[in-house]
């Protein structure tokens, strides 16, 4: 029963975690509408579409992550209750399988895009490709942040698993 406790406050943090990407979502999409309202400058018509992009991307991820673990919360009870030790092996699974999308994606991938949109930056003079990709670094700045902290309580929650399968 103390499995199924860890189980439902891992998700219930999850969909805390959530709102950090809905959060930021709304600061990139107030920020396009600040750039089409007040933008003056090239420069600053630039980042219209970029941040609006970024600020669609961040809600989808974070409504997305709302919804799935919204649910979790709900429907672990009923399969704990239904079979114990499946519900530990299946949840064991699908850790594993997240820990090792968060290593690939999140670890590996993320700073690979920083990298060459800090390089673009460096080699292309055009505005647009700058609020580019100064913008796809923000982005994925967030999504490394928030998403390294659920990394770490995926780790967590998965060793509590391997403890239980024991």
């Amino acid at each position: 029963m103390e499995i199924l406790k860890i189980a439902i406050e891992w998700a219930k943090a999850e969909v805390f975690s959530s709102r950090f990407f809905i959060f930021f979502a709304l600061i990139f999409l107030f920020a396009s509408i600040g750039f089409w309202q007040f933008g003056k400058s090239e420069t600053a018509r630039a980042y219209i579409f970029p941040t609006l992009v970024a600020g669609v991307l961040l809600l989808a991820v974070g409504v997305g992550i709302f919804f799935t673990n919204k649910s979790r919360v709900t429907s672990f009870a009923s399969d704990y209750n239904q079979d114990a030790t499946t519900f530990v092996k299946s949840e064991i699974v699908r850790t594993e399988k997240s820990m090792g999308e968060y290593k690939t994606i999140v670890f590996k991938i993320i700073p690979c895009i920083i990298i060459v949109a800090a390089l673009f930056i460096v080699f292309i003079d055009k505005p647009l490709w700058r609020a580019i990709c100064i913008t796809t670094i923000a982005m994925m700045t967030v999504i490394l942040l928030v998403d390294s902290n659920a990394n770490t309580r995926i780790e967590s929650y998965h060793k509590q698993l391997k403890l239980a399968d024991k």
